[in-house]
């Protein structure tokens, strides 16, 4: 057995994928772990190997850019440097005897697998806020990112007519990714003020190539003839058993629906989202402390605990190309401390300058995209708040009114709100908006639902000889 120093990466996408090659080609020994059958993440998902795909390029921007990765982590998989697990749903990283247990649930056997490591690096991305609106229920409205990845892992998209809406980047490729795909876009509506961009014009102008990508967008939406609806909301979604319409309407300079402006849209699919949010359930299990709603970290992606280190969305939502380079400085940084020297951070100068303006770039677009001042003036009291446990809007409000919450977690001990298979996930953005709230990290033991048969085992082997990374 190698006793080459290990290194646990959770997370198989661009912030994973670039962190295992930096560290695997210095000499430590990696196991990756991530939940999808193939590395990628959502920015590089690949359409299932069953269907064939002839043209799987054309839904990626940055393909060369997947190709080294991809070609560089199976070499090193080949090579034994890299321990590849598929279908491997991490639900807990325990600190033990001076290293680290990452406990893990695989395939939908939900078997557990426990791998030990020296080192472990947290590149568990981020998942979609989601705001909601009368109607946003119905069969036909998905997230943005849930057409994206429907489109992008099995060539498929949920209707031929197609509004998408919200705020914020992702957006643009998903429009476009639609209309190539045959889907009509009736409109692309977006909330944000395009004026807004001339405050923040040294930051976008400091990323060239990021511009020049919007407008390639802009480009292809021209091209096929997608309406664009800026400073617009989508105010309710109509259907009885599915979507069949939405209803937009223009907003003020304070954010308001302004009178008068309704439109009605024909359409059997919304796809909506409003920005991103960091998976930090682990971060923060571990004891990570968190700027807002991110894990913090150092210059050398390091966490504030021990041996642990994070890059990617979990630090900041930021794109493929900024989880690139953090996850490359985060992989150099771990082999240097691994094998005991001092890391020199000259060696990822051009990664660390990259990264300074990208978060830059990205700050100035979370200002730019901001969701709507008062989004939550269109939520009708019989609104669903949340799905999981059927809490209305109405229901949050008189928490709210009646009974003096004031945060998101007495909501949920009141209403219910939160409670469900999702833990909040998806309507804690709603929740906090309706009570007024700040938005703040729910901490959670876990960050997935484990069995009770899972809890209740006894490791089969002892901490020192359980299976290395």
């Amino acid at each position: 057995m190698s006793e080459r120093p290990g290194l646990a990466v959770v997370g198989a996408g661009p912030a994973g994928l670039a962190a295992t090659i930096a560290a695997a080609s210095r000499g430590v020994r990696v196991t990756l772990l991530d939940a999808a059958p193939e590395a990628g993440g959502q920015f590089y998902r690949q359409p299932a190997s069953g269907l064939d795909a002839r043209r799987p390029h054309a839904l990626h921007h940055q393909w060369r850019t997947w190709k080294r990765l991809r070609d560089g982590l199976r070499a090193y998989v080949e090579a034994g440097a890299v321990r590849h697990l598929t279908e491997h749903h991490v639900w807990f990283v325990e600190r033990l005897d001076g290293g680290f247990v990452v406990h893990a649930l695989c395939g939908a056997g939900e078997e557990p697998v426990e791998v030990c490591a020296d080192a472990v690096l947290l590149a568990t991305g981020g998942y979609e806020k989601v705001l909601p609106f009368p109607g946003w229920t119905l069969p036909g409205v998905v997230t943005a990112g849930g057409a994206q990845a429907m489109l992008k892992g099995s060539l498929a998209v949920s209707g031929r007519t197609a509004v998408v809406a919200g705020t914020g980047p992702l957006l643009l490729p998903v429009a476009t990714g639609l209309a190539a795909a045959g889907v009509r876009v009736a409109a692309l509506v977006e909330s944000a003020d395009p004026k807004t961009c001339a405050r923040y014009s040294r930051a976008l102008a400091a990323q060239p190539d990021k511009v020049a990508e919007g407008a390639w967008y802009a480009a292809q939406l021209l091209r096929h003839g997608v309406r664009t609806l800026a400073r617009h909301t989508v105010v309710e979604a109509h259907g009885a058993e599915r979507l069949e319409a939405v209803t937009v309407a223009a907003l003020d300079a304070d954010g308001r629906v302004r009178a008068g402006t309704h439109r009605r849209i024909a359409c059997d699919t919304l796809a909506v989202g409003h920005g991103m949010l960091p998976h930090t359930d682990l971060a923060e299990a571990l004891g990570c402390s968190l700027d807002g709603m991110a894990v913090h970290v150092d210059d050398e992606q390091r966490t504030g605990v021990t041996g642990v280190w994070a890059a990617g969305e979990a630090t900041g939502i930021g794109g493929a190309t900024l989880s690139l380079a953090e996850g490359h400085i985060a992989g150099r940084s771990i082999a240097a401390r691994l094998h005991g020297t001092a890391p020199d951070p000259r060696a990822w100068a051009a990664a660390a300058r990259s990264r300074t303006r990208l978060r830059a770039f990205f700050a100035a677009l979370d200002a730019i995209c901001a969701p709507p001042a008062h989004w939550t003036e269109q939520i009708t009291d019989d609104t669903v708040v949340c799905r999981c446990e059927e809490v209305a809007a109405g229901t949050v409000r008189e928490a709210v009114r009646a009974l003096g919450a004031g945060d998101v977690r007495t909501v949920k001990l009141l209403t219910r709100a939160g409670m469900g298979w999702c833990q909040g996930r998806v309507c804690a953005p709603a929740v906090a908006g309706l009570a007024g709230c700040e938005l703040t990290p729910s901490r959670r033991p876990f960050a997935l639902p484990v069995p009770l048969g899972v809890l209740a085992r006894e490791p089969e082997t002892p901490p020192n000889e359980r299976e290395p990374s």
